[in-house]
């Protein structure tokens, strides 16, 4: 009998498996009330802090509306686009605020000022195919705004004037052709630049207009430095996070004339410091958080440690996050969320200690129980410490069904917080496993650059090694263990399949590289700069032709003999559909298990509501069969 046929009827008679109520105890949430889109996002107070400007929905689009915290009455939508989703926007003033729109991320770029007043809107210039990168801060000088945009060379962004009367933009200054991003000062003077040759980075520095930029420090790719703003009262002195001479990322001062830093200002050995609060506005530094225990934060300002004190007291299970506050530290927009709570957003008046909620994130939800993340700690076999987390389904700890979630990048990572696809997994009754396998950042320099060359090597060794773990610990019925991913994460499934077949019963790939040497010719332009970085990290296909067959999944199709489920977006721009299709029929041809499901419109991650539903529909049905 074809073994496709029979996976087909399998999946068939296990549908009634989504009807359950209970699972293990718990009860069975529908998977559309899992991935509810947020009705309201991107909240911005004005600088007086008399009003917020955030996105919600007007027929079928994004629009920007307006709450009026002082006259709640003459609260508004602002915007009314059709067909056009509001893509981004900032206050310019109290009275202003600048926007995008388009239709999609490949669309013409449309960029307006209006006036909240009137509601008179303003193109700031014509359509053009491009993309635009602010300058930051901010600042209005001249009846103008500084910005990158990338008209002449699609992988050059080139320094432009951006007039608010609509003039036609001004080129400030041509790209030599390795700049990378331009940064400004509070006074409207464009003093900084980094240049990349993906290799090596380096920072420029001028003091004023008109003089050239010379070099100040040049970094190996491995050392990370990203300036946050000019220290106040200095037109030299800047905030940055930087790992250079040292292993962790650090907030520091840096005297950007002689490329010198001044002091460590704060640094954890435990881990990066990632998301950072600096004021342009101040031009101090309000806080810092590290990626370790759950986003812990350094808070350097006195308003912004009064108020996040007593917010912990209100939301004593919850982790606060600062989202916006306005230039008088007055008001505060925040998110309070945890690993079991989707998430709310507030605005807090820290004067009259007066709290008001804006959004909820996923109303669905509310008061429904979730499982909590746990974090662990195993040795590879080359006695690495690698960090884990592990979500159990209720009532279950041991001998459990297991899902191998893989994080997608591989320099990126899993992280503490609400994950709908996890509780999700975790609701239907399988132990979630997620990996930060070396080459996930977070853990610091040495950690990071240890999964250099390895995608094919000892970061799928660390995963194996983890489930190795599980298993040894009794977490796993090693009988039941599925592994599942995105983007790299899709990858390191198949090479699961390929080469690791008797430690998984099923595999789940969305957009998963199957051939590395396609992944290379598709780089986007505007990251060919990048292209001698990715040599460093996973290695040259022209040079290694050898490495990239051996870790290439589609070279080794023929090895796969468990269950494949595979998701393929068409209009994805880092994974092959010709690949995907040519892996599939491989698969199909040497009778194994294969459903392919193609959605022509989507890209690397499946963004319309329908098709969110049918994909977990599928994983679900899927997973029903083979881990159960």
């Amino acid at each position: 009998m074809n073994l496709n046929y029979l996976f087909s009827v399998l999946l068939i008679m296990l549908v009634f498996v989504s009807c359950k109520q209970e699972q293990g105890g718990q009860l069975h949430v529908p998977i559309e009330d899992f991935f509810v889109k947020p009705e309201r996002t991107s909240f911005k107070l004005s600088p007086d802090g008399s009003k917020v400007a955030y996105l919600g929905v007007h027929d079928h689009c994004k629009n920007i509306f307006i709450l009026d915290l002082e006259e709640p009455d003459s609260s508004k939508q602002l915007t009314y686009q059709v067909n056009l989703n509001v893509q981004s926007f900032f206050w310019l003033d109290n009275k202003r605020i600048i926007f995008s729109n388009t239709q999609s991320p490949t669309d013409s770029l449309r960029m307006f000022q209006i006036d909240v007043k009137t509601e008179k809107r303003q193109a700031l210039f014509s359509p053009e195919k491009s993309r635009l990168r602010w300058v930051y801060p901010i600042v209005e000088k001249d009846n103008s705004i500084m910005a990158g945009l990338n008209l002449r060379d699609s992988s050059l962004f080139d320094l432009y004037r951006i007039y608010l009367d609509g003039r036609k933009p001004q080129l400030v200054q041509h790209n030599p052709g390795n700049v990378v991003s331009w940064i400004g000062a509070p006074d409207g003077v464009v003093r900084m630049a980094l240049t990349s040759d993906s290799v090596q980075e380096s920072l420029l520095y001028r003091k004023n207009d008109g003089l050239p930029f010379k070099e100040v420090m040049k970094n190996d790719f491995e050392t990370i430095f990203v300036p946050l703003g000019f220290v106040k009262n200095s037109d030299k002195n800047v905030y940055a996070l930087s790992n250079q001479n040292r292993d962790k990322m650090a907030l520091v001062e840096f005297d950007a004339e002689n490329g010198k830093e001044v002091r460590n200002i704060y640094e954890n050995k435990l881990g990066d410091l990632g998301v950072e609060g600096y004021s342009a506005n101040l031009q101090e530094m309000l806080y810092t958080t590290s990626f370790i225990d759950k986003f812990k934060k350094n808070i350097f300002n006195p308003t912004y440690e009064q108020v996040y004190k007593k917010l912990k007291k209100k939301f004593k299970d919850s982790e606060i996050g600062f989202l916006d506050s306005d230039s008088s530290l007055t008001g505060f927009v925040v998110r309070v969320y945890s690993d079991i709570h989707p998430g709310e957003t507030y605005y807090y008046n820290k004067e009259k200690d007066d709290i008001q909620l804006l959004n909820e994130e996923n109303p669905k939800l509310k008061d429904l129980e979730f499982n909590q993340m746990e974090e662990v700690e195993f040795l590879s076999r080359d006695n690495k410490n690698i960090h884990a987390y592990i979500t159990y389904p209720k009532n279950k700890r041991k001998n459990s069904p297991v899902v191998v979630l893989v994080h997608d990048g591989p320099n990126r990572r899993s992280e503490w917080g609400f994950d709908p696809e996890v509780q999700f997994l975790a609701n239907r009754g399988y132990t979630v496993f997620q990996v930060n396998y070396r080459g996930s950042v977070g853990y610091g320099k040495d950690f990071w650059t240890s999964g250099f060359k390895e995608w094919g090597g000892k970061i799928q060794s660390d995963i194996t090694d983890g489930v190795a773990w599980l298993i040894h610990q009794g977490i796993a019925d090693k009988e039941k263990i599925a592994i599942m991913g995105t983007g790299f994460g899709g990858y390191s499934a198949l090479y699961a399949a390929a080469f690791n077949p008797s430690l998984y019963k099923c595999a789940i790939s969305s957009s998963g590289y199957s051939n590395l040497f396609t992944y290379f010719r598709e780089i986007p332009p505007h990251l060919k700069h990048y292209v001698q970085l990715f040599y460093r990290i996973i290695g040259n296909p022209e040079t290694e032709p050898e490495l990239f067959q051996a870790i290439s999944p589609i070279f080794h199709a023929d090895k796969v003999r468990i269950p494949i489920l595979f998701f393929q977006g068409g209009k994805d721009k880092y994974s092959s559909v010709t690949d995907a299709n040519q892996f599939v029929g491989k698969l199909k041809g040497n009778e194994v298990p294969v459903r392919y499901i193609f959605k022509k419109e989507e890209s690397k991650r499946f963004r319309n509501e329908e098709n969110i539903v049918e994909y977990y529909q599928e994983i679900e049905k899927f997973l029903a069969v083979y881990l159960k």
